[in-house]
């Protein structure tokens, strides 16, 4: 990605936290480099030199500002600089994809070349896949030598290295310094459990981070659409924190464990407690939480395009889903029948196929099936008020899941995936758009056939209702999340004239 000097020094100069993440920049006087939105006292622009990212700015062999801390900037939106193979690859990359495969399993995944995977990339990020693996590994151990209690081995394989050792050099390699000093000079204070009503004794066991965002962030909407649609005994809402079960797969090992995130507006963050079970995917739990919270969206760039409808309310984010097959089974229960028959159905199948899990929340007692572990048999569906075309849908959906013919991360390239869910019988344009705006995190989704949304625009007809979309192109998603909104506000802008 080509950045020009004068361009970002003028936005390094507004401390604007619509330029955070978007680029760094690199003090060729001090050796350190820092986010846009950092307020020590800003260089002279000859000695700034700016990134398209902080593993760019490590590889010509800056360090981190302990001010700003890199490693909080909020991430990419996936259809930025027209790379969305680069964006998709580095999703991969902060999951932990490279930990246990190389880069040519990633290409392949991608459906692409190792060639032009590391073209695509290095254009977007200015470095090699590799580097800025390295580069994320590395941030993720700062943090959490800084802002947790853990063990450095235990940072070490969270953070996704082979071994100690191998934290140790690269840490001295790049930082001049080992992890221990480095922890006892910039650790901070630990608090756990704070404003939580659960067991304290559980809640000690718990890793603490932030999730930065672009502000503004409509907290208060995100928490009510999940709360609304949540599925009893796997998710929750609790004094303001979403809760839920968690499992994650690392090759022949599963992690399971829970999260609980909340919102710290002053500092433009998300507050996570994570499980300590979930130590060793720490870096894919995170993954999926930016998933499902829309933390790579950027709402200037939002509001340009859909124009009056983000006036609504500032900051509207599309959910996300941080399990894609939970998320898609739950849009197939929810065909033709209200949000909360559909959240009963869902809670029937928590309870009747999911995996009990002790949690210090009385809310959270299991996980959720996996695709593997989902039921065949049709009659023990229908035993728990699932019908018609759903059953079939539903089995047919797991089996292809479980087989790898379909994958619903955002990672996954949409057309074939669209594709894929049009042949499943029982499952509509509706469902296939909405599986496609939340787990697939694609922001150009539309529900063109979904009731509210002609609702809102006056308009029966779904063929006209996707002519008067074409103007919110390429975040159609946002626009969909907004007239949703829209529907509960009295003054509403006229959509016809946008």
């Amino acid at each position: 990605m080509l950045l020009n000097p004068e361009h970002c020094y003028q936005a390094l100069l507004t401390h604007d936290s619509r330029f955070d993440g978007r680029f760094y920049v690199g003090v060729s006087s001090t050796g350190i480099y820092c986010r846009p939105v950092c307020r020590v006292r800003t260089p002279k622009a000859v000695n700034c030199n700016f990134f398209p990212s902080a593993a760019a700015a490590e590889q010509e062999g800056y360090r981190p500002c302990l001010r700003c801390r890199p490693e909080r900037a909020p991430g990419y939106a996936s259809t930025e600089a027209g790379a969305r193979p680069a964006h998709i690859a580095a999703h991969h990359i902060d999951a932990g994809f490279l930990e246990g495969n190389s880069l040519a399993a990633l290409a392949l995944q991608l459906n692409i070349s190792e060639r032009h995977l590391r073209r695509v990339f290095a254009e977007t990020f200015g470095v090699a896949p590799v580097q800025y693996a390295q580069t994320q590994k590395l941030l993720l151990a700062r943090r959490l030598l800084r802002d947790t209690q853990l063990s450095i081995t235990d940072i070490a394989f969270a953070a996704g290295f082979g071994s100690l050792r191998r934290l140790h050099a690269l840490f001295q390699q790049k930082y001049e310094d080992a992890p221990g000093p480095w922890r006892k000079r910039h650790a901070r204070a630990v608090k756990a459990g704070a404003g939580l009503s659960v067991d304290d004794s559980a809640i000690d066991d718990t890793i603490e981070i932030e999730l930065a965002y672009r502000p503004p962030y409509a907290w208060q909407a995100q928490l009510d659409f999940l709360a609304g649609r949540a599925i009893a005994g796997i998710e929750a809402v609790i004094d303001a924190r979403y809760v839920r079960s968690v499992r994650i797969v690392r090759g022949d090992k599963i992690y399971c464990g829970w999260i609980s995130v909340g919102h710290t507006p002053a500092r433009q963050s998300l507050s996570v407690r994570i499980a300590a079970t979930l130590t060793p995917v720490l870096a894919a739990v995170c993954a999926k939480l930016r998933h499902l919270f829309d933390l790579g969206c950027d709402p200037d760039t939002i509001s340009a395009t859909v124009g009056p409808l983000a006036a609504t309310l500032p900051g509207l984010r599309v959910p996300g889903a941080f399990d894609g097959f939970e998320m898609a089974v739950r849009a197939i229960l929810g065909q033709q029948i209200s949000v909360a028959a559909a959240r009963t159905l869902a809670g029937r199948v928590a309870a009747k196929f999911g995996t009990p899990m002790a949690t210090p929340f009385a809310e959270i007692t299991h996980i959720f099936p996996s695709a593997a572990e989902w039921p065949t048999d049709a009659t023990t569906l229908s035993g728990i008020g699932i019908t018609g075309n759903r059953v079939i849908a539903l089995i047919e959906l797991a089996r292809r899941c479980a087989s790898g013919a379909l994958i619903l991360e955002p990672s996954a390239d949409i057309e074939p995936a669209l594709t894929e869910l049009a042949s499943i019988r029982g499952i509509g344009d509706w469902t296939a758009d909405y599986i496609a705006m939340r787990a697939l995190a694609w922001p150009d989704a539309f529900l063109h056939t979904d009731y509210a949304i002609k609702k809102a625009l006056g308009e029966a007809n779904p063929k006209r209702v996707l002519a008067i979309a074409e103007q919110w192109r390429p975040w159609r998603a946002y626009a969909t999340r907004y007239l949703w909104h829209s529907l509960s506000v009295k003054d509403t802008p006229n959509w016809r004239a946008v």
